[in-house]
């Protein structure tokens, strides 16, 4: 908070109007649901703040180390829960550093309520007290609404100010550059500056306001009695929004002014003695933090989020879980699980399912989406060549929000072994109505031996038979090729393919000779238009025939030709 001293006339009165509206006051007849901020997280990124400043010179002054470290860290934490977050240059800061703005997603963005607190300290300590507490307070509470993310009713923004120790330089700059439509859009303003003082009061800025009310409401509900924060007048970064037309207020426990007898007797602590002894001193570290008034100022700040921008309705959401949610696979095998999910708020919804998994292993849904409630099966298939070992799928229900599940696989044994696939000899010829045999080797060329069952494709009217059909890989098999009378002379190519946990193949090239109608073993195919003499020898519908006399045009077989031809049997 920045140094000021207030007269006496101007306190007294200023209280005596405070006491007239905290008496009217009255808590709200409904209260919402925040989070109860866990004052140990506030606590933990006030030790944060504090290792910053003792790690660059025990300060935390705007335009130093220890405070851009310190704006590192809060902008880290921010972007992480999902904020979209923004440095502002402050140019005309007496040091120029940045302002860090973060905005929460949803909510109107015309009716806009703001948290800020300063986060730079005085060279003379960390200002862990001022102003790490109120800092801390509210980025625990930023990460609380993340986290929660409820349905919001208005905008939340949140702010770290620069150079407020040298004249509020930095919100003064912020507001200085807002539109007016940018301004009106800011409803509420609330300040935390000085919120955990060791020997301190409970103090509202402005409490007898409207926007002070939800702040007042809070701390009346535990009996606290809250006063006007009389001392901190126009003295921290509330006044630039004050001075702009935008309601503001906020809380602070007090700084180097003395508690009062009445305070000390309604509050606890010492009369007489100040709020913060350490203000402004080397010695406001992380022992010059009062947890109580800490806890305290958090929760209050949690209660006037949710009572100024978050709704009362439930918002729809869901869990998702897997059952099992391990289990082991073989190589080139599946398995199932069962994914479940349920409405845990709200209304049923539609959840929309997918998966991560690692490379050679797929993941397939049925139903691939299911209302809120429902259930849908897992397949899990793991390829042949995945190694064994232990891998991570995520399932991920995709809704209102996104949830995850994470499944354990563990993938056994090796992957199938491979073999390799030949022939001996790769080509032959085979006359029309003949065979010939080829051999079929194999060898196991990775892993264990395989059984490798044997098939073959070839051209019309020729077939393959093997013996025998399958073979452990490094077996062989014989290759009968069985070539039919009428297939014609040519060349041919027959495949063939061994199939075992993977398939392989080789090529046998077949010339078949002779053929034509009823060309076999090679012998000429009788023609209409040849001339022949005794003796001449033709295959002519599957059988040889045997000239015994001279003739042309005379078929084989044909009535009235049996004088011509003698048939010497089928091919």
């Amino acid at each position: 908070m920045k140094h000021r001293v207030l007269g006496a006339v101007v306190a007294l009165a200023a209280l005596a109007w405070v006491t007239a509206g905290v008496a009217q006051a009255q808590p709200a007849a409904t209260v919402l649901a925040p989070p109860d901020v866990d004052v140990t997280a506030v606590q933990a990124h006030l030790a944060q703040f504090n290792g910053f400043a003792t790690a660059n010179g025990g300060h935390r002054r705007a335009g130093s180390a220890g405070y851009a470290q310190s704006l590192a860290y809060v902008k880290g934490k921010l972007q992480a829960a999902g904020y979209t977050v923004t440095e502002q240059r402050c140019t005309t800061c007496t040091y120029v550093s940045n302002n860090l703005v973060a905005d929460w997603p949803g909510g109107d963005a015309n009716q806009t309520i703001m948290f800020g607190a300063h986060l730079d300290s005085v060279s003379a300590g960390p200002g862990i007290n001022d102003n790490g507490s109120g800092s801390a307070a509210i980025l625990e509470n930023a990460l609380q609404l993340a986290a929660r993310n409820p349905s919001m009713t208005k905008h939340v923004r949140f702010a770290w100010w620069t150079d407020e120790e040298q004249g509020l330089n930095g919100s003064k700059y912020y507001v200085s550059q807002l539109s007016s439509a940018q301004r009106s859009a800011i409803k509420a303003y609330y300040n935390f500056d000085m919120v955990a003082s060791r020997n301190g009061g409970y103090f509202v800025n402005n409490i007898g306001t409207a926007a002070a009310a939800p702040l007042r409401e809070y701390w009346t509900s535990l009996n606290l009695a809250p006063e006007e924060n009389v001392e901190g007048a126009g003295r921290s970064d509330d006044y630039s929004f004050q001075q702009a037309g935008i309601p503001s207020s906020g809380y602070a426990t007090g700084a180097s002014a003395r508690k009062t007898s009445a305070q000390a007797a309604k509050w606890g602590g010492t009369a007489g003695a100040a709020y913060d002894s350490c203000y402004h001193s080397r010695c406001d570290t992380t022992s010059n933090i009062n947890p109580t008034a800490l806890d305290r100022s958090s929760d209050g700040i949690a209660y006037t989020i949710w009572k100024q921008a978050v709704s009362d309705a439930p918002v729809n959401d869901f869990s998702l879980s897997l059952s099992p949610s391990s289990g082991s696979v073989a190589a080139g095998s599946s398995a199932t699980f069962t994914v479940d999910t349920a409405t845990t708020s709200g209304s049923p919804q539609t959840v929309t399912l997918s998966a991560s998994a690692p490379s050679g292993v797929s993941v397939a849904f049925s139903p691939a989406s299911v209302q809120s409630g429902g259930s849908s099966t897992a397949t899990i298939s793991v390829g042949a060549s995945v190694p064994a070992g232990t891998s991570q799928i995520t399932v991920r229900g995709t809704g209102s929000a996104t949830h995850t599940a994470t499944y354990t696989l563990t993938v056994t044994g090796d992957a199938p072994g491979d073999f390799a696939l030949s022939l001996n000899p790769t080509s032959g010829s085979i006359g029309a109505g003949s065979s010939g045999t080829a051999t079929v080797n194999t060898a196991t060329t990775s892993g264990s031996p395989q059984t490798v069952s044997l098939s073959a494709s070839g051209p019309s009217g020729v077939s393959v038979a093997f013996s025998p059909a399958s073979v452990q890989s490094g077996g062989s098999s014989t290759a009968t090729i069985s070539v039919g009378a009428s297939v014609a002379a040519g060349t041919y190519t027959i495949t063939v393919v061994g199939t075992g946990a993977v398939s392989r193949s080789a090529t046998y090239t077949l010339t078949v000779t002779g053929g034509g109608p009823g060309g076999c073993a090679g012998l000429p195919a009788w023609s209409a238009s040849a001339s022949y003499v005794p003796d001449d020898v033709v295959s002519h519908n599957g059988h040889k025939w045997k000239s015994t006399w001279y003739s042309s045009g005379a078929e084989p077989g044909a009535p009235g030709s049996w004088a011509v031809w003698q048939d010497q049997g089928a091919c």
